[in-house]
């Protein structure tokens, strides 16, 4: 995991000189957008909204987010965004309630763009930013829709982010971009009893769509 961590911060440390190189050689147009539908020039910003899967103390999870990004010259954004989660719960005997984990975060994003006048072309955005996560618990009732059940809060801990990721992006026609993304979340390590440390460190896959002034 490391290894792909390391291969993943090289890639985003080389991407300007990438793009300077290859944007001249390919490029009679320099401010011309290529899309799947047709080609059309323009630079702004966009707005986005995004569903992935994740992992959260060793456990599926599911988790939205969105994003505002004003974008420089075709090849830099820079905003703000943010994501919830939450995992599937777990059963335990001894009490006989259900455990989940669930929470937010959110903070500035730096998104360099590879080749992105090309109709598919690369992104590298990194979030910054803090968060915060909640222990609950459930009753054993909690997949009965006939009879109700109890919600417990447990603890919570407030933790730092750091998510670089690498996104697929397509440019489907001149207002909207679809991406698919792989994302590691790096955090602090969380203050409570009975969570793992480090339960929400881990890899994250999922699509975005944006739409904007590209």
């Amino acid at each position: 995991m490391k290894k792909n961590v390391l291969i993943l911060l090289a890639i985003w440390i080389a991407w300007p000189v990438m793009a300077q190189e290859q944007e001249q050689e390919y490029y009679h147009h320099p401010q011309e957008i290529r899309t799947i539908f047709g080609d059309h020039p323009g630079n702004g910003g966009y707005g986005a909204i995004s569903l992935g899967y994740t992992q959260v103390d060793g456990r599926n999870g599911v988790m939205m987010g969105g994003r505002g990004v004003w974008i420089i010259g075709h090849g830099l954004g820079m905003g703000l965004g943010g994501y919830g989660f939450v995992n599937d719960p777990e059963f335990n005997v001894t009490d006989n309630l259900y455990y989940s984990l669930a929470g937010g975060y959110g903070g500035f994003i730096f998104e360099p763009i590879l080749l992105g006048r090309w109709p598919v072309h690369v992104s590298l955005p990194v979030l910054l930013g803090a968060g915060g996560v909640a222990l609950t618990s459930y009753s054993e009732d909690i997949y009965n829709q006939l009879e109700p059940y109890d919600t417990y809060f447990e603890e919570s801990s407030a933790f730092l982010v750091a998510e670089p990721g690498v996104e697929l992006e397509m440019n489907l026609v001149r207002f909207i971009r679809l991406s698919f993304f792989g994302s590691y979340r790096f955090t602090t390590d969380l203050v409570m009893q009975n969570t793992n440390p480090r339960a929400l460190k881990g890899w994250s896959t999922g699509v975005t769509i944006k739409i904007g002034s590209f």
